[in-house]
Order: C-alpha cells, then sequence, then structure tokens
C-alpha cells in the first residue's frame, strides 16, 4: 500500500509522461514550507530554460520583513510573475503547468494565475 506522499509522487509521473509524449514545454512547481519554485523545462526534459524562487534576494527584498518568508500566497504570486517575465525573455509563449502532483489550491494556484496574467499560455 502506496503512503500518501508516493501517491503523490505517482500521479506527477504519470503527468509528466502525458507532458513528454504531447512534446509541450512544462512549467513545474516545486513547494516546501518556507519557500516555492518554478521551473520552465525544454520539451525533451533536458535542459531548464528559466527559473524562479523565493530563495533569490530580489525576491526576498520585495516581500519585505512583514510579509515573513516565502511559504505564503503573496511570494507565490510574486514568483509566477517573475517566471512569466523571465520564460517570455526566453521566447516561450505556451507551457504544460505540471503541479507535481501538489493540490491545485494555494500557493500552486496562485503561482499559476499570476504566470498566467504575465502572459504565460497554459
Amino acid at each position: 500500500m502506496l503512503n500518501k506522499k508516493d501517491q503523490r509522487l505517482r500521479r506527477a509521473r504519470q503527468t509528466r509522461v502525458r507532458i513528454a509524449k504531447q512534446r509541450a514545454v512544462r512549467l513545474t512547481v516545486f513547494r516546501s514550507n518556507q519557500h516555492i519554485y518554478a521551473s520552465v523545462i525544454s520539451e525533451d526534459g533536458s535542459r531548464v530554460l528559466a527559473t524562479a524562487s523565493t530563495a533569490e534576494k530580489e525576491v526576498r527584498e520585495q516581500l519585505g520583513a512583514a510579509a515573513g518568508k516565502g511559504g505564503n500566497v503573496a511570494a507565490a504570486v510574486i514568483v509566477g510573475k517573475r517566471i512569466a517575465e523571465r520564460a517570455k525573455a526566453a521566447g516561450i509563449e505556451k507551457v504544460a503547468f505540471d503541479r507535481a502532483g501538489y493540490a491545485y489550491h494555494g500557493r500552486v494556484k496562485a503561482l499559476a494565475e499570476a504566470a498566467r496574467e504575465g502572459g504565460l499560455q497554459f
């Protein structure tokens, strides 16, 4: 019997297989308790084309001391906008959203919506 984490990872693998069959550039998300990370990965999965995270100095300065750490929705919105800017600078307009098995809720949803507002198409 698989535990909750293994089930999530199994679902994420199935999603990546479907995205690979489509030959689409993917926007993948990883979240920890303190940070959220976003990466745009090439069609074949061999190269990272753009990244953004709350661990970056500029993002931490933008959040300020009052907002706390990078593990909140406000931080996810900033990362979503930054990943959209960087992807567009790399010439990428359309991506497949890989939420890595996380529920489309809270920080993951905020990042995705901010990336859409920034000009990325899912």
